[in-house]
Parts: structure tokens; C-alpha cells; sequence
């Protein structure tokens, strides 16, 4: 028994030892086995973690989720380091996050912000599942903040960012999730491309610019320029609004544009504008508000626009926006301001004023097509040489076509007034202003001067300069004749007289004018003249032609075709007529008649029959008087006829009887008679016949002179072979017959070479 118990704590020593042994080579296994133990922490440091990640969430959706390679927090802070950061922030739905990344970044827990010094990339609208539909916004840059509950970012470094149609730039940026905003703090750039094989580059550029995205709008303030090929447009301050990430309209204010090509620049500006563009980023409209003014500068002109409100649309041609059409609406005006023409010679300056202007380019937007007021308007021509005249027009509507160059080729108008200033010659000489009227005008104008050639007018024509007037259904005026031609129902009078006629034309510049076609024309007796002339007096006078013309103010007139003048009693017939009021004569040829009126035969008895009037009448082939000797000139084929008494010769020479007062007034006054008569003697010469015919007897004599005395109706027949034959007494011849009219006393007188003869009849 005693053995068997030392056996027994033998064998319990032996258990023991082996698994000591065993213990110690486990032991030295696992040693061996084990990892490197970490580095001590350092004091300042209370933990440190790999492969960080956290999601934060809100009513159980995740708002944001942030991972890091690498967590390092601050002994006594909450402020951790991260390295390698991805920072996701979702929307509302959930579907999509900003992702921010970062190479390291500071995270305060408390205050749930996250600031990185160095370079950070910002990936807006990531989608969750699958890839995004169109290319993503995405920002860089450095020293950016975050707010990881607001998701929003900021920094005051420089920022570049790229999107679906371009790229930008900035000094500092902050982008909002929550109200979708990107802020560019500073000297912001963007450069957009839309879409299209013919969309052109646009470069904005504003002091600050902030982009809506909700709302696809963005906001540059403190200044914003826009650049696009040869177009640039200056801005206090605009909003750009996108559709579908493409630029479609820009709203700016205290705006200056210009549109720059080799041919042609166009200038823009207003207190507000307007740009729409195509969805190929082609401008299609251009409007602008408020003290609106466009200038187009080509080769031939600079034209302005100024309105309350002007709207460009636009073409495109040849891949580049062109202008088509421009629209002043309130208080318009367009000023074009022409060059010199090839000649040196500049045109007038035009401007035109109405409510509302349209103006429509040529193909190619280079030049003008045409102008016309959609209201009534005023156009006015200001001179740019001494020989030009000043020249305004007041119309209902007015449309102005210009040819090559911006040169104005025609004008049409309706409602028409105008008013020509005289130029500075004619200012010296004291030449009036000139007015007229007309429902419809139309003017054409020299290419290559710009200098108006032909001015139109029609339906109720009206004309004024000084105190002359004119009227006719259309006139025409030539200006570089100065000739105006009234034209159907054509009427002018002045001071002098009136004129009628089919038609009228008028030398503007010396006031002479010929009439053709049923002329009718009254003149004013001339006070100069003396009241014994021939068509002298106080009444008018009148006359009527187939044609006539004026000259010298109306001193010298000229009557054709059917002439007839008369005054009073008195009458001229002729084929042509001249008055010439310097000089006092009258002349007439081809079937003259003149007809002069006679003494009244007053009544013998009361009771008898009243005064009647009788006529002397001439008719000739030709016929001249001069007032200064009262002679009437008669030639070829003379025959003057009076009651009872014809007198017929190759020539005639007949006296006015002088006037006994220069007033009828005065001649009543001093008892003179009205109807005395007008002729006081009368000497024919040639083939002279004279035949006094009575109801019982006639009387016919003939020589080659006579002389008819009107105030003892007596005849003095000579030359040749004188001789009287009374168809009831016989005859007489002489070398000298001397008879009375009114009774029956005839001398006879002879001389050595003829003697008196004579035969007389019985009872």
C-alpha cells in the first residue's frame, strides 16, 4: 500500500511537469504568432481608427454618409482628422447625393462642420443606382468649409468647376443643397457651349454670380459682361435663364452691347435688356426698355435708334445671328448720319420721328432694307451743305427703302405736311418758306448721292410760299431743276393773280411758271401802269389759253393757243399774246380781234329805251401796243368795225383816248364819262377801205391812208386815188376827202397833180 502511494504522486508529478512543457511551447507558439504591438498613443491623441465610416440618419433615411481611410481624434477636443474623405449628402428622396473628396480634412463633431486646406473635389446629383443621364456638375477647390447637416459648402480660394456645357471659374464659391445655389464670389467666369453643330461659344463673366439651380437661373451682379464671337454685352447686373442646361434668355440692366464684323458694327444699349436664344445658342430677339438705343455703323451711314423700348430679331445666316428687323416703340427716333459720296458731296442727315419705328435689315443683317413708322411721324432733313435746304415732313405713316450702302433710295408717305426752309443763298434774298399738303407722297432719292431727286405728291395737293399758293390733284417736284409740276385741276395765285390750269410748272427758285391745257388766269391791275392803257383799269384781267407762262414775277406772261383776254367790256382774241408789265406793252398775233367798248347811247327822251352799248372791234393778223404812246399796232388784214362803220387795211395804227383821271373817283368827280371811247384816232395805211352803212344809203371810200378822229366822228381819206361813192348822192375823188359820220358833210380837197372830182345824183 505504502508503493502503490509514492507510485501515485510520481505519476501526478510526471502529468504536472509534461504540462508545464506543453504550456511553455504553446506559449512560445502563440508569442511568436502574435501581431507587432501598437505604438504607444501619443499624449495629445485619445484615439485613432482605420477605415472610418458613418451614415447619419433622420427618421430612419439616411441625410449624409462620410467615410475616411484613416480617423485621428484630438486628445480633449472634438475635432478629428480625416484622411482620404468621401463626404455623400442626399436630397430629400434619397435617389441622389453631392459627393464631396477630399485627400484630408478637420471634422468638428460638435458643430458637425468639416474644413479641408487642401484640394477638393464636389460631384453634384450623383444618382444612387446606375449611372447619371447627362455629365455632372463638378467643383474644385481648396480651403473649403462644409456643413455636413446643411450639406452646404464654401471657400474664399480660387474655384473651377465644369458642367454638361462648359466650364467656370472664380475667386471663392459656396454651393447650397438645400436651396441649390452655387455662389461665385468673385471675378466669375463661365464658359458655356450649347449644344449643336452651329451653336457658338458664350463666355459670361460677372463680379459675383450666383447659379439657381432649381430654379435654372443665373444671377450676375456687380458688374457682368457676355462675350459671343463679335458680340459683347456690358451689364450692371443680369440673370441668365437656362432650359435644359442651355442658355435661352439673359435679362440685364444698365446694358451696352456692340456686335462687331468687318462691314458692319451694331451698338445696343438700355436701362434694361433682354436676350432670348434659339436651343442652339443663336440670339433670336433682343429687346431693350428704358432709354433703348441701337446704332448701326456700315459703310455708308451710322444710323441710331432711341425709343422707350426697342426689339431686335434676329436671323441665322451662315452660322452667325444676324439683324433682321428693329422696333422703336414710344417716342422713337432714328438720326442717320450718311458719309461723304464718292463727289465729296455729303447728304442730309435724317431723322425720323414717331411712336413706333420699325427697321428692317437686308439679307445679312448688314444693311438696311427699310424704315417705316407704324404711327403718325416726322421726318426732318438737316442740311449738311449750304445748298441744301432744311426740310420737314409730317405724315400718318412714312415708309423709307434703302438701297446699297444705307443709302436712302425712296420714301412713301400718306397724310402728308412738309415745310422747306430756304437754303442760305436764298435766306440772303429773303426767299420764303414753302409748305404743302397732300393725302399720299412718294420721293426717290440718288444711290449714289443720297440726294433726293423727285419728290411726289397726289390726292388734294396743297402748296404755300409767302403769298403765293397753288392747288392740283398731284405735283411733282425736281430737285435738281427746283422745278415743281402741278398736275390735273392745277391752280396758283398770289398777290398779282390766279392761274388755272391741267397742268402747272413752277420754277422754285424764280418763281416763273408755264401752264398747259385749258388755261385760265386772272391778274390784278397793275397801279404802275396808266389807267388809259389797253386792259387798264380797276377791274381784273382775264384770260384763258391753251397754254401760257410767267416770268419775272409775273411781269412778263405769255398766252398760246386760243387766247382770249378781257376786261371789263374789253377783249383780246389771238392765236398768242405777251403782256410785258416792265416795258407797258401788249402784243398778240394770229387772228386777232380786239374789241374795245364804246360810248352808251343814252336815252333822247324819258320813258324811251335805256342806254344801249356798242363795241369797237379790229381784227388783224398781228397786233402790238405800248403804253407809253397808248398805240395799238395793227398789221395785215386789218378790219375794224364799229356800229355802222367798217374801216379795213393792211395796217392800222389806233390811239387810246387819254384817261382824264387816274381814278374812278376822281373821274366821277371831275364829271368824266365812262363811256367815252377807248379810242381816241385811228391811221390805216394800205388798201385802206372804209364803209359807213346807213339804212337808207351806203358810203364806202378808199386810199391808201386814212385817219378816223372819235371825238367829231370824222375820216380824212389821202394817198393814192382817194374817193368817196355814196350809193344814194354819187361820188368824189380828190386828192384828199374829209367826211363826218354823223351827218352828210364831205370836203373835197384837190392839189396840181389831182383834182377834185365829184358826180352827185338827182333827186
Amino acid at each position: 500500500m505504502r508503493g502503490t502511494r509514492w507510485l501515485l504522486l510520481l505519476a501526478i508529478v510526471a502529468v504536472l511537469a509534461g504540462i508545464g512543457v506543453t504550456y511553455r511551447i504553446q506559449k512560445r507558439n502563440l508569442q511568436e504568432r502574435a501581431p507587432a504591438k501598437p505604438a504607444m498613443l501619443p499624449t495629445t491623441v485619445s484615439g485613432l481608427r482605420d477605415h472610418f465610416q458613418y451614415a447619419h440618419t433622420d427618421a430612419g433615411r439616411t441625410t449624409w454618409e462620410i467615410s475616411a481611410h484613416k480617423v485621428t481624434q484630438a486628445q480633449g477636443t472634438n475635432q478629428v482628422h480625416l484622411d482620404q474623405v468621401e463626404l455623400k449628402i442626399y436630397n430629400k428622396t434619397g435617389d441622389e447625393y453631392n459627393l464631396v473628396k477630399c485627400a484630408n480634412a478637420e471634422f468638428d463633431q460638435a458643430g458637425s462642420r468639416m474644413y479641408s486646406e487642401g484640394e477638393v473635389g464636389i460631384t453634384l446629383r450623383v444618382p444612387v443606382k446606375g449611372q447619371p443621364a447627362r455629365p455632372l456638375i463638378n467643383i474644385k477647390s481648396s480651403g473649403v468649409r462644409f456643413d455636413v447637416k446643411t450639406g452646404k459648402a464654401e471657400t474664399d480660394r480660387p474655384t473651377t468647376f465644369t458642367f454638361e456645357n462648359g466650364t467656370g471659374k472664380a475667386l471663392g464659391a459656396s454651393y447650397d443643397p438645400t436651396t441649390r445655389e452655387l455662389h461665385l464670389s468673385h471675378d466669375a467666369e463661365i464658359d458655356h457651349q450649347a449644344p449643336g453643330p452651329r451653336a457658338l461659344p458664350m463666355k459670361i463673366e460677372a463680379g459675383e454670380l450666383t447659379y439657381k439651380e432649381a430654379a435654372s437661373l443665373v444671377w450676375l451682379i456687380n458688374g457682368a459682361r457676355l462675350t459671343r464671337q463679335n458680340t459683347v454685352v456690358n451689364a450692371k447686373a443680369g440673370i441668365v435663364k437656362l432650359d435644359d442646361g442651355v442658355i435661352r434668355q439673359v435679362d440685364a440692366v444698365e446694358v451696352q452691347g456692340v456686335d462687331e464684323y468687318p462691314r458692319r458694327k451694331l451698338q445696343y444699349a438700355a436701362d434694361e435688356l433682354r436676350v432670348t436664344y434659339s436651343e442652339y445658342g443663336e440670339v433670336e430677339r433682343v429687346s431693350g426698355r428704358r432709354n433703348a438705343r441701337l446704332v448701326s455703323i456700315a459703310e455708308g451711314s451710322e444710323t441710331t435708334m432711341t425709343s422707350d423700348v426697342v426689339d431686335l430679331d434676329f436671323e441665322t445666316v451662315n452660322e452667325e445671328s444676324v439683324l433682321k428687323k428693329a422696333v422703336g416703340n414710344g417716342n422713337a427716333v432714328i438720326e442717320s448720319k450718311p458719309v461723304a459720296a464718292a463727289d465729296g458731296r455729303l447728304p442730309e442727315t435724317r431723322i425720323v420721328h414717331s411712336q413706333t419705328i420699325e427697321v428692317r435689315m437686308r439679307p445679312g443683317g448688314r444693311e438696311i432694307e427699310l424704315v417705316q413708322t407704324l404711327a403718325p411721324g416726322r421726318l426732318d432733313l438737316i442740311p449738311n451743305q449750304p445748298v441744301q435746304r432744311q426740310r420737314r415732313l409730317d405724315a400718318e405713316q412714312m415708309t423709307m427703302v434703302y438701297g446699297p450702302g444705307n443709302q436712302l433710295q425712296s420714301f412713301r408717305a400718306v397724310g402728308v405736311l412738309t415745310e422747306t426752309q430756304p437754303n442760305s443763298e436764298e435766306a440772303k434774298k429773303k426767299q420764303a418758306v414753302s409748305k404743302t399738303r397732300s393725302k399720299n407722297m412718294s420721293a426717290e432719292f440718288d444711290p449714289a448721292t443720297g440726294q433726293m431727286k423727285r419728290m411726289e405728291q397726289w390726292n388734294d395737293f396743297s402748296y404755300e410760299a409767302g403769298d403765293r399758293r397753288a392747288r392740283a390733284n398731284r405735283a411733282v417736284m425736281e430737285a435738281d431743276e427746283n422745278v415743281m409740276t402741278l398736275d390735273t385741276a392745277a391752280r396758283v395765285w398770289d398777290a398779282t393773280g390766279a392761274t388755272s390750269a391741267d397742268v402747272i410748272r413752277i420754277d422754285q427758285k424764280t418763281g416763273d411758271f408755264a401752264a398747259n391745257g385749258h388755261v385760265s388766269s386772272s391778274r390784278q391791275p397793275d397801279k404802275k401802269n396808266s389807267p388809259s392803257g389797253m386792259l387798264a383799269g380797276d377791274q381784273p384781267v382775264e384770260a384763258m389759253a391753251d397754254r401760257m407762262t410767267a416770268a419775272n414775277r409775273n411781269r412778263l406772261l405769255h398766252y398760246e393757243g386760243h387766247v382770249v383776254m378781257w376786261q371789263g367790256g374789253d377783249r383780246i382774241t389771238a392765236e398768242r399774246s405777251d403782256i410785258d408789265r416792265e416795258k407797258r406793252t401788249l402784243s398778240a398775233g394770229g387772228g386777232v380781234v380786239t374789241q374795245f367798248l364804246q360810248k352808251k347811247e343814252s336815252a333822247s327822251t324819258p320813258g324811251t329805251q335805256a342806254p344801249t352799248t356798242s363795241f369797237v372791234i379790229v381784227k388783224a393778223a398781228n397786233m402790238v401796243y405800248t403804253d407809253q404812246d397808248r398805240l395799238a399796232h395793227y398789221t395785215d388784214a386789218v378790219v375794224l368795225n364799229r356800229p355802222g362803220l367798217q374801216v379795213k387795211a393792211d395796217d392800222l395804227r389806233a390811239i387810246l383816248a387819254e384817261s382824264k383821271s387816274e381814278s374812278k373817283k376822281d373821274a366821277k368827280k371831275e364829271g368824266a364819262d365812262e363811256g367815252d371811247s377807248r379810242i381816241e384816232k385811228a391811221y390805216a395805211d394800205g388798201h385802206v377801205e372804209i364803209v359807213q352803212a346807213a339804212p337808207d344809203r351806203t358810203r364806202t371810200g378808199t386810199s391808201d391812208h386814212a385817219e378816223y378822229f372819235t371825238d367829231n366822228e370824222r375820216i380824212v381819206l389821202s394817198g393814192g386815188q382817194p374817193q368817196m361813192v355814196d350809193s344814194k348822192k354819187g361820188y368824189a375823188r380828190g386828192a384828199e376827202l374829209t367826211y363826218f359820220v354823223n351827218d352828210d358833210r364831205l370836203l373835197v380837197t384837190g392839189s396840181p397833180q389831182q383834182r377834185a372830182t365829184s358826180r352827185l345824183r338827182r333827186k
